[in-house]
């Protein structure tokens, strides 16, 4: 990663005829928000002197506690090559939340993260790597330019050009991403009719879920440039496979190897890595409201769609909540495959990270691998075998994650009661409305 310096940033600033700068930060939703200043600015945004209004933020602060500071962390500082003007280039900087004190605001999620790492390193591990496979949807926009919820092709798995019509759109996307300086590892089409899958290289959470946030705003922007709607939503359409975030995560120890690696262990794994996946089992239900947060994302952990429905983990069934890749080495790592792109990243992060400290701290005893195709059980064989089914809809996560004081504890007093009270509302908002299926079902 380069590392940019203050003086830096203006001599690129300048040398690129930058003439507006995005000053950005996630909310709890995980949705980007930005203030904008001209480039004249740009000098006050570095010395942390930007202010905003925090009580207009979900999530955030009340009215009465409203002045928030924007912190830029210098090393994200990017020119957005995807924004054209006329005038000049668009940049932005990725930022921290803090309070008038000077004390960084307990709410922001990037922070949250930031707080979990530092726990990671007092416990001896010097990086929380992670590498996320985000899938998404394009739909064609109508005339007037809405989304609609037309596939622009028929494509699945791997397919190419014809057959895949949105080749040139995915191209660009990576191509994109690749001008501002983003490793790509793959992209290709995925199973169902107008869903797609772009992965980019291992790195550190903090730096990863940076990249993650620019990424959706890469691609819908790329997207409306097709005259295509992209969408992270994930279940759009019934009876189709939704879209996943399948998230790879590894630890790094003092000497900077891989934590999970050990040749002599069982199928090559560490002691480490068994007890970090006994800490994510454990957990598993109540981070599930982190990781996915919204009333449409149990739509998508149903049977017979690729998604994990059970917590349990195998290094050779996909059925399996968490997937042990084949690669060894440095590239050992845990498949985390229940994971949606609706989620905000770094509380997902944070939800996961605290999850595993928690089996390597406490050494929790790993569960047995599971080779079977678990769809194929019934319920009560699955609790037989000691596997548990995770929420099945947002009221159930959310009653898993108020008993669950590991990942209150990582995210924060705060954030988990603002992060719940906007879920209540959500979920009260769902059940009180009549859907289109009870209309044709009762009417």
């Amino acid at each position: 990663m380069i590392k940019f310096t203050k003086e830096a940033i203006l001599k690129n600033a300048k040398e690129e005829n930058v003439k507006y700068v995005r000053l950005c930060f996630t909310d709890i939703h995980g949705v980007i928000k930005n203030v904008e200043v001209p480039a004249s600015k740009l000098e006050d945004a570095l010395d942390n002197e930007i202010m905003f209004d925090g009580s207009s933020i979900d999530g955030f602060v009340r009215i009465q506690e409203a002045d928030m500071y924007l912190r830029p962390d210098y090393n994200t500082w990017l020119i957005s090559s995807w924004e054209q003007t006329t005038y000049g280039k668009v940049a932005m900087l990725i930022c921290d939340i803090y309070l008038p004190s000077g004390e960084p605001f307990i709410g922001d999620p990037r922070g949250i993260l930031k707080r979990n790492v530092l726990k990671m390193k007092k416990l001896g591990f010097t990086s929380f790597n992670i590498g996320v496979e985000p899938e998404f949807f394009l739909f064609k926009l109508d005339e007037k330019g809405n989304p609609t919820l037309d596939f622009n092709d028929n494509g699945g798995y791997f397919d190419l050009a014809p057959v895949d019509g949105a080749e040139d759109c995915r191209r660009d996307i990576v191509l994109e991403l690749e001008k501002i300086g983003f490793n790509m590892e793959a992209s290709h089409h995925e199973v169902a009719p107008g869903q797609h899958e772009i992965n980019f290289e291992y790195e550190g959470v903090v730096e990863g879920c940076d990249s993650l946030q620019i990424f959706k705003v890469v691609v819908k922007n790329v997207a409306k440039r097709h005259g295509l709607h992209a969408t992270f939503m994930p279940k759009p359409i019934s009876d189709i496979n939704g879209s996943g975030m399948h998230t790879n995560c590894s630890l790094n120890d003092k000497d900077g190897n891989n934590a999970f690696y050990d040749p002599d262990g069982e199928i090559g794994l560490s002691d480490v890595a068994k007890y970090w996946i006994a800490g994510i089992m454990k957990n598993a239900r109540a981070f599930t409201a982190i990781t996915n947060p919204t009333v449409n994302s149990y739509k998508r952990l149903v049977p017979g769609y690729e998604a994990p429905c059970y917590v349990s983990w195998s290094d050779a069934n996909r059925s399996a909540m968490i997937r042990i890749p084949a690669k060894r080495g440095r590239a050992t790592r845990t498949e985390i495959r229940s994971v949606d792109p609706s989620a905000n990243p770094y509380l997902a992060m944070s939800a996961i990270l605290a999850s595993g400290l928690e089996g390597v701290e406490k050494k929790l005893e790993c569960k047995e691998r599971v080779y079977i195709n678990l769809y194929e059980l019934s319920r009560s064989e699955r609790e037989a075998m000691g596997i548990e089914n995770l929420p099945e809809n947002l009221k159930d996560a959310v009653k898993a994650l108020k008993r669950n004081s590991v990942i209150q504890e990582a995210l924060g007093e705060h954030a988990v009661e603002k992060f719940i009270e906007a879920k209540t509302r959500e979920w009260d908002e769902f059940r009180t409305s009549v859907t289109e299926w009870e209309i044709k079902k009762y009417l």
